[in-house]
Parts: C-alpha cells; sequence; structure tokens
C-alpha cells in the first residue's frame, strides 16, 4: 500500500461529497480569478491569513485549496444547527467558544498546524462587510510562535455585493491574491501587548498592499508598513 503525502490525508466520502457540491455552486455563483493559488505551498504546516467580508469566500477558498488539510475556527453555537454541525466539522473546523479564553481550542490548532495543516485565520476576527479592512487581532501571532509556521496572506476582493448579483441572477467577481509567505521573529522579546500588536499590523499591511486601495481599509497608507518582526521565505519549503 502506498503512503500518503505529507501533508495529506485520505479523504472521506463526506469531505469529497461536500467538495464537489460547493464547488460547482461557488463556480456558479462567481467568476473565479484564482490562478495565485497554485503559489500556495503543496505540503507542510501553514498559517494562512485572509480578510473576513461574508460567508462565500469560505467555500471558495477551502475548495480551490483542496485537497490539502484545511482548518480553521468558527463560532461553538454554530454546533446547534445538524446541518452545520456536519458542515463544519466535514470542512476541519474547531469551535471557539467566543468572548472566553478558549484553550481547548487553541491547543486543538496548535496540534493541526504542526500535524501539516493549513490554518486559515481571519486577523480581524470578524466580518467586514464592506470589504474594507479592519484593525487585527494579535491571536495569529500566538499561534505562529507557537508552532513556528510560515505565515501566507491570502486575500480576495471583489465579492461584496454577491447577494444583489444573485437576485439579478448575474456571477459575481472573485479575485484571489496570495503575497508572499514569511515568519514571524520574536527577537528575544518578552511579547508585552504592545509587540504583539505591532506584530500583527506588518502582518495586516502584507494582506492591504495585495488589495485595491478601496480596501486596504484601516490599513490604507502603506508607506507606513513596516518589516521588523517578519522574516520572508524564499518559496516554499
Amino acid at each position: 500500500m502506498s503512503e500518503q503525502p505529507e501533508g495529506q490525508v485520505r479523504k472521506t466520502f463526506s469531505q469529497r461529497l461536500a467538495n464537489g457540491f460547493f464547488y460547482a455552486l461557488t463556480s456558479l455563483l462567481c467568476r473565479i480569478e484564482g490562478s495565485q493559488i497554485s503559489r500556495v505551498p503543496p505540503r507542510g504546516p501553514l498559517i494562512l491569513v485572509s480578510n473576513h467580508v461574508n460567508v462565500l469566500e469560505i467555500p471558495v477558498l477551502y475548495t480551490r485549496l483542496w485537497p490539502r488539510p484545511i482548518s480553521g475556527f468558527f463560532a461553538a453555537y454554530r454546533l446547534d444547527s445538524p446541518w452545520m454541525r456536519w458542515l463544519l466539522k466535514t470542512f476541519g473546523g474547531i469551535p471557539v467558544h467566543r468572548g472566553e479564553p478558549d484553550l481547548r481550542a487553541i491547543r486543538q490548532a496548535i496540534a493541526r498546524i504542526r500535524a501539516g495543516d493549513i490554518f486559515a485565520l481571519a486577523p480581524e476576527g470578524t466580518r467586514s462587510g464592506d470589504g474594507r479592512l479592519g484593525p487585527g487581532r494579535p491571536g495569529v501571532v500566538m499561534l505562529a510562535l507557537q508552532t513556528g509556521a510560515p505565515i501566507l496572506p491570502v486575500v480576495h476582493y471583489g465579492d461584496t455585493g454577491w447577494l444583489d448579483n444573485l437576485r439579478r441572477l448575474r456571477r459575481t467577481p472573485f479575485h484571489i491574491a496570495v503575497g508572499r509567505p514569511f515568519r514571524l521573529k520574536a527577537m528575544n522579546l518578552q511579547l508585552r501587548r504592545a509587540e504583539r500588536e505591532r506584530m500583527v499590523d506588518e502582518i495586516m499591511y502584507q494582506m492591504a498592499a495585495l488589495l485595491p486601495p478601496e480596501y486596504r481599509g484601516v490599513y490604507a497608507d502603506l508607506s507606513a508598513a513596516t518589516t521588523r518582526y517578519l522574516c520572508f521565505l524564499e518559496g516554499p519549503e
């Protein structure tokens, strides 16, 4: 019996079914420009940071990154719905209780990353709705430093009006842009809150640079971007 490639797992019937359905559905709803997805490393631990606009990006990005194992957080209250419980667990989601430090969810995320998953995370922590970047939260810093995994910015734009387009039977443009991978360097700091916030701002500016100016939000002034805590990688390791 041949071994599974590193970073790959045998897919279940439910995963194949869900992936096929959502790939077809998102292809019907959107005109997807996703050629840069090929720049995502094919194996190895990875923290994928993305902007969070609406629900559409989740099935689009998940199905275009298939068959790599992908994990991510979702609000635990969604488990109340049997349909959502099946779907989120099929997609490898980790439930997290908002408003409190959920150490169990964090430990699961660290384990998934170390096992070679892509861990997808929206540093903003909430949907923007209008596509403009809001302030990043420093949770991604802790995951990156705990695991040593590289961070890869993968952003998207053009999909803010997808519901209006659906009502008019129009397909929505969905553009995906992939940045340069990098690691965070702590530089022997004790990582006070101020340092964590500077690190996440540097991450957010890397995302902003991939977006058209009208979507950069609070990170619109790219001249303020720094890279003191970023160690860029040449390519897939």
